[in-house]
């Protein structure tokens, strides 16, 4: 294994030198650096879920970010505002606003759950949901909800009182869903040591002043959303909303928008030694040194010309070549690929490493720097959030900004909330130990384990007594509920569950379903 190391000549030496600034002037080659890094060592025993739940459902789970204080809140407002949308219908005119009825929690968290349950059944328009036409009729919509009921509540659905609203407030529509939404999201889970922020884009064509066009993102125009990821779960740990100027964000002297976006959003994570991975748009020196007195690591691409940078060698560099600088404290890094390439990095040595591919053309192992190696593994959180929401959003056509908005922010919790749950799963089936099946007496609580780990049957062990015809009553036969009841001896068992079940189709039914 080898790689081009890039040289500098005496004439790009003196050209750097000459190119340089005051900011930059402590840089140097390298090829032995090793970063002094956070000053703090991550403590991982904190990270995690913060509020475990015994057992706990989904459901539980998905109450913990949109939770009944919350919905309660939009269930008065929403009454409040079907009010207001009555009181402004001209007299004699009727329609569903005319048999509005006043909407509770429970109506509230069936309609949401309707929203939700249309992001996975992909209709053209939302009354085809009601339709009776047996090539497209979905009857459990309607045993759910009539067609009117359900469009005057998302015609009425509202988050805010309109004669409190503070109206220099942009995003005053939506403010308290999503303040409430972003605490949840920090009270319930602490991530672990990789952090990443980069951008959303949420698709939205109509008028609004904050509206972006973002020509890389997929959608191209809409509603800019800056997110943190943990990126060991891809848990959505912060989300703020770009506004132009008024974006809420603490601005930091000597950062810029960009720096100033990044230590808002790591602010309650600051001091703890946490690594943070960020694309061009944010990195610098200025930001890397500013979060490495915080003691936080940071790794990102960054664009050549940033105020800090060292001047690299002018030549054109060879695919592979690589060029390490340094200045005691930050790594800066030139990789030719089929680009130039620029890294900075607080966190990683000047070496490459073996990808695990093979160039085709030379038989050799393809090698990167490291720092490139952990971007690329460690940068796409955000992204692959974005990818995930896209298969079930809820997210429909609206002429109200905030409603789309409202439904990205419960597209995201309830990402979080299987987050939660797979977290809690993976707990319990670490660390629960399953009982012998009780002989008598009351039967025995289920073992929610069996619908999730891994099982294999076996032989139930011989005892002296019986020895090779050792046989024990089959769980299902006995107790289940599918069939009548039988008492049936088999002489395999799940060796996880400790349950003697028949080898078929009693040991399938009692780890695939639920209610056996």
């Amino acid at each position: 294994m080898s790689f081009k190391r890039r040289q500098l000549t005496n004439s790009e030496y003196e050209s750097q030198e000459s190119d340089s600034d005051s900011d930059s002037e402590d840089w140097k080659a390298t090829s032995h650096f090793t970063p002094p890094g956070p000053a703090v060592c991550f403590d991982e025993s904190q990270s995690g879920v913060q509020r475990p739940l015994p057992f706990p459902t989904e459901a539980e789970c998905f109450k913990l970010f949109l939770t009944e204080e919350l919905v309660g809140e939009i269930v008065e407002e929403t009454n409040r505002y079907a009010l207001e949308l009555q009181e402004k219908r001209e007299p004699g005119v009727r329609g569903k606003l005319a048999k509005w009825v006043t909407t509770t929690i429970s109506e509230m968290y069936t309609f949401l759950v309707t929203v939700l349950l249309m992001g996975i059944v992909k209709k053209n328009s939302l009354r085809e949901y009601w339709s009776t036409d047996p090539m497209f009729a979905t009857p459990f919509f309607a045993s759910l909800f009539s067609q009117d009921r359900f469009l005057v509540l998302l015609r009425c659905l509202h988050f805010v009182n309109n004669a409190t609203a503070i109206l220099s407030d942009p995003l005053h529509k939506i403010r308290n869903v999503l303040i409430s939404l972003t605490s949840a999201f920090g009270r319930v889970f602490v991530p672990y040591k990789d952090l990443c922020i980069d951008e959303s884009l949420m698709l939205w064509k109509g008028r609004l002043a904050f509206r972006q066009y973002i020509p890389s993102k997929r959608h191209r125009f809409g509603v800019k959303f800056f997110v943190m990821c943990d990126v060991k779960t891809g848990f959505v740990q912060d989300i703020i909303v770009y506004t132009g100027s008024t974006t809420d964000i603490k601005h930091y002297e000597g950062l810029g928008v960009s720096g100033s976006v990044v230590m808002t959003m790591l602010a309650p994570h600051l001091g703890k030694g946490h690594t943070l991975y960020v694309d061009n748009w944010y990195s610098s020196p200025t930001l890397f040194q500013h979060l490495l007195s915080n003691s936080t690591g940071a790794c990102g691409t960054v664009r050549s010309n940033r105020k800090g940078m060292p001047a690299f060698g002018c030549g054109k560099m060879q695919r592979g070549e690589v060029e390490f600088q340094e200045n005691g404290q930050q790594l800066a890094v030139k990789w030719h690929d089929k680009r130039d390439v620029h890294v900075l990095s607080t966190v990683h040595t000047a070496t490459m490493s073996a990808t695990g591919k093979v160039d085709h053309l030379t038989g050799e192992r393809k090698i990167k720097p490291d720092c490139v190696l952990d971007y690329n593994l460690k940068m796409g959180a955000v992204d692959k959030a974005d990818m995930i929401n896209s298969f079930v959003e809820c997210t429909r056509k609206t002429n109200k900004w905030y409603k789309k908005i409202f439904f990205h922010l419960i597209d995201t919790a309830v990402l979080n909330d299987s987050i939660v749950h797979r977290q809690l799963t993976e707990l319990l089936e670490e660390h629960h130990t399953p009982r012998r099946p009780s002989t008598g007496g009351r039967p025995a609580a289920d073992n929610p384990l069996r619908l999730t780990a891994r099982h294999f049957p076996c032989k139930v062990p011989q005892t002296a007594s019986q020895g090779s015809r050792t046989r024990r009553h089959c769980k299902v036969c006995q107790s289940g509920a599918r069939r009548s009841k039988q008492r049936k001896m088999t002489k395999y068992m799940c060796l996880a569950c400790d349950t003697p079940l028949c080898i078929s189709p009693c040991f399938e039914e009692y780890h695939m379903l639920k209610h056996y």
